[in-house]
């Protein structure tokens, strides 16, 4: 059995050195300027001339005094971020479907050593890994999560010894002049005992950290066992590993009405239904379902492929995930693993910590291999099976939630390329950003497919301020377009030279929109936009959701199609980096857009671009192919291929 002593262990930074700067609101006639830049590419002059005038009118009408009324509510709040409430509120009042619409999957690689892919014995190292982790979150043990800017400086024991010596108050400033952030942490709490409960207008989100059971399911069936003792100890490896095996063999047939799709439901539709099933008797599992200390799913088949996987992984067939959980750790047949979680309590900064010390803990110190037995328990006594009573009205209500959710699965199209040329080692060579290079690849595709530049959406973290969530990067700029028009339209008409010279206009243009902006008012630059909070996104949402709250008429500047456009993301994309994410991805966030999954290896490309019918994503994944080909020709001095 394997000790207490077996989780990451505590590290010399205190745990949770909370972000101590708070997130800026940036000034006002910054965020429009920002915002005109950002609408010059997808307007034309007429348009455009109209949107600055709404604009000059709101910088010095109502948009002011909504700022004013902002910063002062603000600075009222300082425990928290201006864009916190307004956030939470954005999701839980959204009533679409969370399926497709939000929730995004990440999946792991395999583990290393091939026979511990075997499912049960992943699923019981991963489970315990992930037990691990929660005990070491709770005990204040964690090691606080820092972006490092120079790591070779910072990420290293000489000054993780040193700050140990720094008085609590200062280390934080310790940290900033060796360019080592720490980030906010205030979300991880929410990764464990939590689900989003449906409610009507607006969703809660639920969390007990007294429970100590996991739920697992299989087959469309709930279990329950305890993974914590009363002591708060993780029960023994070996036993968690007779529970799951006990449940792999349970025999029984899907059940004819799965619950789960009403996770996939409407949340107006499903909070009425479940208002039903707690009434019916119910009351006692649902509790057991949103106080679990996470959703296990156990699928009863092996992956074919990446596309197979990432379709098993960000929807399945709607009957072995409760997708309402803050997240669910699926594991394949083959022992392919993934989480799908749920968006309004987190963001990626949170998920991928936690996915990296899983991965790393369960392949560096599994807690069982392949030859372990499992302990001689009896897990029929152990194990318990919900059983939900459905009347009429629950059995429509789930074959209702069955349809929709089959037919809007129908119409989702996955596909990815990995294009093979070179990646960051190659590009950083030539003094490019890499995230340049494949946001003008997917602006070069469009253009290439459908002729147009249009509104497109980057996701990043300001998780470096308190409370902080995401903020946007605007990759379609005046730059990309000409750039994206001189390789599309007329190659012929360029030299190298001069396409060099505009891919590195636009290099330095994304950098300039996600670095350098100064950081508060510590007067410190950092390269990552998002770790400034200067983009203009955030800023508009805010006011405008204060205008609402206030019940002020909306201002003209959000009336403006202009306006509806830019927040119309058909190319929506986002990236992760860890060596131990083989891939993930999430549905496009509009019925005509591409939602694009990416990331730029050492020395290879990785895309994954999902669609509705309205757009034809293996089309233009042959155009990012063709984009990045035409994009290392040039770097190379070749001729443009026609």
């Amino acid at each position: 059995q394997v000790t207490e002593l077996n989780w990451p262990k505590q590290t010399s930074i205190g745990t949770h050195r909370p972000a101590k700067s708070r997130l800026p609101i940036p000034k006002l006639e910054d965020t429009i300027k920002r915002y005109l830049r950002a609408q010059k590419p997808l307007l034309d002059d007429g348009q455009f001339r109209k949107t600055e005038q709404l604009c000059k009118s709101f910088e010095n009408g109502i948009g002011k005094e909504l700022h004013e009324q902002l910063v002062a509510q603000d600075k009222q709040n300082k425990h928290t971020s201006y864009i916190s409430g307004p956030w939470f509120d954005m999701y839980l009042s959204a009533r679409d479907s969370i399926v497709l619409n939000f929730n995004p999957f990440v999946a792991f690689i395999p583990d290393p050593k091939s026979e511990y892919n075997d499912q049960l014995t992943r699923a019981t190292n991963m489970t315990v890994s992930a037990i691990r982790f929660l005990k070491t979150l709770r005990a204040g043990l964690l090691e606080p999560e820092v972006f490092h800017l120079n790591p070779a400086k910072s990420d290293t024991d000489t000054f993780k010894r040193l700050i140990r010596f720094v008085p609590s108050s200062l280390s934080w400033y310790g940290a900033y002049l060796v360019n080592a952030y720490p980030l906010d942490m205030s979300q991880y709490f929410r990764l464990f005992n939590s689900t989003r409960l449906p409610k009507p207008i607006r969703d809660e989100l639920f969390t007990n950290e007294k429970a100590r059971h996991l739920l697992v399911l299989r087959k469309g069936h709930f279990y329950v066992f305890d993974v914590l003792d009363q002591d708060g100890n993780i029960v023994g490896a070996s036993e968690i590993q007779a529970h799951l095996k006990y449940i792999l063999a349970d025999s029984s047939p899907a059940p004819e009405f799965p619950l789960a799709y009403l996770t996939t439901e409407n949340r107006d539709v499903w909070a009425e239904l479940r208002q039903k099933l707690a009434s019916g008797g119910n009351e006692e599992s649902l509790r057991k379902v949103d106080s679990a200390v996470f959703c296990l799913c156990l699928d009863d088949f092996p992956i074919k492929d990446l596309v197979h996987l990432s379709h098993n992984m960000l929807h399945g067939d709607g009957a072995n995930r409760w997708f309402d959980k803050s997240f669910n750790l699926i594991i394949a047949k083959d022992g392919t693993a993934a989480i799908h979680f749920e968006h309004a309590w987190g963001d990626g900064v949170a998920v991928l910590r936690f996915l990296n010390e899983v991965f790393k803990d369960s392949t560096q110190a599994p807690a069982v291999t392949p030859q372990s037995q499992p302990a001689r328990t009896d897990s029929s006594v152990a194990v318990q099976k919900l059983n939900f009573k459905l009347n009429d009205a629950l059995k429509t209500g789930i074959s209702t939630a069955k349809e929709k959710f089959d037919a809007t699965v129908k119409t989702l199209t996955v596909d990815l390329i990995q294009f093979q040329r070179g990646g960051k080692e190659f590009l950083k060579k030539q003094k490019l950003s890499p995230d340049s290079v494949a946001q003008l690849a997917f602006q070069m595709a469009f253009l290439r497919q459908y002729g147009q530049t249009v509104a497109t959406y980057e996701s990043c973290s300001t998780a470096a301020f308190k409370h902080g969530r995401t903020e946007t990067i605007r990759p379609a700029s005046i730059f990309t377009k000409r750039c994206s028009q001189a390789f599309v339209r007329e190659p012929s008409k360029h030299s190298a030279g001069e396409l060099q010279q505009m891919m590195t206009e636009c290099s330095t243009y994304h950098s300039q929109l996600t670095k350098e902006a100064a950081m508060g008012e510590m007067g410190l630059w950092f390269p990552i936009l998002s770790l400034t909070g200067q983009g203009f996104d955030r800023h508009l949402f805010a006011l405008r959701y204060l205008a609402a709250a206030k019940g002020i008429a909306l201002p003209e500047l959000y009336l403006d199609p202009a306006y509806g456009q830019i927040n119309h993301n058909i190319l929506s994309t986002s990236t992760l980096n860890s060596p131990v994410v083989n891939i993930g991805g999430f549905a496009p966030v509009v019925p005509d857009g591409f939602g694009i999954g990416y990331a730029v290896h050492d020395n290879w490309i990785g895309c994954n671009v999902s669609s509705y019918p309205g757009r034809n994503a293996r089309e233009f994944l042959q155009c990012v192919e063709k984009a990045l080909e035409d994009i290392f020709d040039a770097i190379e001095g070749k001729c443009i291929k026609t």
